[in-house]
């Protein structure tokens, strides 16, 4: 097992590939710049509103463009694994990373790596560029759950890019993956909120911004919903591995 572990060569080979994708590489930009993008002119329309504009939870509201980073976080994740399927590129890949398995854990660790570090920067730039144009309504990173919810902003991204990830090497797809994913995280949590609640707080996205809240709502708690995130992620990295170990490449 040990001789399959990410080595220095394999991680930095996909980090060079990462590096000269502009699409993947403008995916991992864009989730920084949608986040905070979105959150400071929803800030700027809504600060010198009442209150009651930032809805029942104000910490929830400071993060929301996590919305629209997370597809950023979602494109990113599946293009990044999706050109090793174009052009013969996996048997490539694989001639100079002969271990599938030190392949696939090299290139899940870069792009985790990549989208924890963006992902973290993204959550602290959100809330307080987003805060300084809240006025009188600002709340403070001293604030109860405020820290909670910065870094775990960050994790719920990286955990979506993963879920991406793992997906994009299941299927060996990119657009099938966005085409399922992308309406499966925006439209399927409300639908099957109206229809099922038992369900909706355990899926992907439900369940992970869980730990922005100012307090949970029932299961499965802050820190607990981000660990649903998490299964959901794992299970897709573990399908993904499955696929690239015994598919042909």
């Amino acid at each position: 097992m040990i001789t399959a572990l990410p080595t220095a060569p394999a991680l930095r080979s996909e980090w060079i590939k990462i590096r000269s994708l502009r699409g993947t590489f403008g995916a991992l930009i864009a989730v920084l710049v949608a986040t905070v993008g979105i959150q400071t002119l929803t800030a700027a329309l809504t600060g010198s509103g009442e209150e009651g504009a930032m809805g029942d939870d104000p910490l929830l509201a400071a993060f929301y463009g996590i919305n629209f980073g997370q597809i950023a976080a979602i494109a990113f994740g599946t293009s990044a694994f999706a050109a090793e399927f174009h052009n013969g590129a996996l048997r490539t890949t694989l001639s100079a990373v002969p271990g599938r398995t030190r392949f696939y854990l090299s290139k899940v660790a870069v792009i985790g790596a990549l989208a924890f570090l963006t992902g973290q920067v993204t959550g602290v730039v959100t809330f307080f560029a987003g805060q300084a144009l809240m006025g009188e309504h600002a709340i403070g990173i001293g604030d109860p759950g405020a820290v909670r919810a910065v870094f775990g902003s960050g994790c719920y991204l990286v955990l979506m890019a993963l879920f991406a990830a793992g997906l994009t090497a299941l299927l060996r797809s990119g657009t099938a993956v966005l085409s399922l994913l992308i309406p499966f995280v925006l439209v399927v949590p409300f639908v099957v909120g109206a229809t099922a609640g038992g369900i909706a707080p355990y899926l992907p996205d439900r369940a992970g911004q869980t730990v922005m809240r100012s307090a949970a709502q029932g299961d499965p708690g802050h820190w607990g919903g981000l660990g649903v995130l998490a299964l959901w992620a794992v299970a897709a990295v573990a399908c993904g591995w499955i696929a690239v170990r015994r598919r042909d490449a």
